[in-house]
């Protein structure tokens, strides 16, 4: 079944938070879902290449950057990687860079916006704990749903 939110939202509106339309759509899957993974981190990517090298089983990593725009916390070598280990998507709260390739690649990617410098490897941050970004709290084990139309979260299974 194809992800559509605006039908899901309708479907189910007492059960979906609608994320503030904040995010562009960089990833060559315009529309994707799944079981939501969490990172919090401030503009060091270490946790986003040691999340993508695991395997996603169709998950989508929420990565809450604290709306860093002085540089990228997903490359197209760390989208390649989720690709590789099936990760539905990765919602980025910050930039990303390398957007034409990763534009080509099978995998969702909502970004706030580009920057070409890579972060700083200091290994800090915190795995799978809620963390709420856009008016929305995104907990892990939740699902997340994105299409050209907006980013919408449920604690259940929509599809």
């Amino acid at each position: 079944m194809p992800i559509q939110t605006a039908d899901l939202c309708d479907a189910h509106e007492d059960k979906v938070s609608v994320l503030a339309p904040m995010f562009r759509s960089f990833g060559g899957r315009s529309a994707f879902g799944g079981v939501i993974s969490t990172l919090k981190l401030f503009e060091d990517n270490s946790l986003v290449r040691k999340a993508l090298e695991s395997a996603g089983n169709g998950r989508v990593l929420v990565v809450d950057g604290g709306a860093s725009m002085r540089c990228a916390l997903v490359g197209d070598q760390l989208a390649e990687l989720g690709v590789k280990n099936g990760w539905a998507g990765i919602i980025v709260y910050g930039c990303i860079r390398d957007s034409k390739a990763i534009g080509d690649m099978d995998l969702g990617v909502f970004a706030l916006g580009t920057h070409p410098r890579k972060t700083v490897k200091r290994n800090t941050g915190e795995v799978d704990l809620a963390v709420t970004f856009g008016g929305v709290t995104f907990t892990p084990g939740h699902y997340a749903y994105a299409d050209e139309d907006g980013v919408i979260v449920s604690a259940t299974a929509l599809i």
